[in-house]
């Protein structure tokens, strides 16, 4: 068996597997499982800059407006500053989490704009966060908005949340980029100092009898990984941004080749949600014997094996190999 200990984000973790964000961060049992199954980091679901910005105006209009309204209004109406504003029960299960679980916890924040609620990442700093991920959830619906200036916007969110903390921040990003790497390379200049591939849009469907759209949770599959690993060998050592792959990994041989594709660490969500904390075990333990197995002593040596760098045919990952692909389906 080999050894699992890794470095990420400059924690020290027992494993490679991390608990992705997910509603399951909300049950503090079930992370404690995944950690006894295994898991070496638990990522809290995100704080959403709307949320932040909804109640941050909603007690503002509330409070603050009336405040010179009526002479006894400050007798009844308290100052913004030590109202609870969003954050408030995010905090509290942070450090409950922090409190109760022996392994990293990183904190979620999912924001599109810079402004006021980046500094939010402080707060989640001082109440024990180990390091936060950076959920870039931007669709672009807005003909008039070029590429550029999307990503120039997105980048300058990563700098105003990584300006407010000394704890290391990851970036969560979508695979829609048509120039991925130079994109990373904008996010690294930015302070980032860690990636996650790729964030899941979880997009309505279409109820044709009701004419109303219908909101579905839809699992991922293992049939989502090849995307990941094609944006990982791809990356790796071109950027000096560590990765996490997301999205996909449903048994030890995804988790293998998210770790040999150039993964440091593999996030492991709709497994989890699907059949609970014993599916961590499961995919460790087989993740183990495959590359015990291949002949790798510890993580660290398989990483990046079958980048495109290390590839025995690199050809096969440019372009992802269509032409024969299609000719050879049968």
């Amino acid at each position: 068996m080999i050894e699992l200990t890794t470095r990420w984000l400059g924690l020290d973790l027992r494993s490679p597997l991390v608990v992705g964000a997910s509603p399951l961060t909300d049950d503090v049992g079930a992370l404690r499982a995944c950690v006894d199954a295994g898991a070496g980091a638990v990522v809290m679901h995100s704080l959403f800059e709307e949320q932040l910005v909804a109640e941050q105006m909603a007690a503002h209009r509330f409070i603050d407006s009336r405040i010179n309204m009526d002479a006894e209004a400050r007798s009844f109406f308290p100052e913004s500053e030590v109202f609870e504003m969003g954050s408030g029960s995010y905090l509290k299960r942070l450090e409950r989490l922090r409190s109760t679980l022996d392994v990293p916890v990183i904190a979620s924040l999912n924001g599109i704009s810079p402004g006021g609620w980046t500094l939010h990442a402080r707060e989640l700093q001082d109440a024990g966060a180990d390091a936060i991920e950076l959920n870039l959830y931007d669709l672009a619906t807005d003909p008039a908005e070029t590429a550029v200036t999307l990503e120039q916007r997105q980048q300058e969110v990563v700098r105003s949340v990584v300006g407010q903390v000394s704890i290391p921040v990851s970036v969560k990003l979508s695979p829609f980029y048509s120039a991925l790497p130079a994109f990373v390379a904008g996010v690294e200049a930015a302070g980032a100092h860690g990636l996650v591939l790729f964030n899941r849009f979880y997009q309505p469907d279409m109820d044709l009898d009701a004419l109303t759209l219908s909101r579905e949770l839809v699992l991922s599959s293992s049939a989502e990984l090849p995307l990941r690993l094609h944006a990982v060998a791809t990356l790796f050592n071109r950027t000096g941004l560590e990765m996490a792959v997301s999205g996909g990994v449903h048994t030890g041989d995804d988790a293998a080749k998210a770790i040999l594709s150039g993964g440091t660490v593999v996030q492991v969500v709709s497994a989890l949600l699907a059949e609970g904390p014993q599916a961590l075990a499961r995919i460790s333990d087989a993740m183990n014997r495959r590359l015990s197995t291949m002949g790798y002593r510890t993580v660290a040596e398989a990483r990046g094996a079958l980048s495109l760098d290390n590839a025995p045919d690199s050809k096969a990952w440019e372009r992802l190999n269509y032409a024969r692909l299609l000719q050879g389906w049968r």
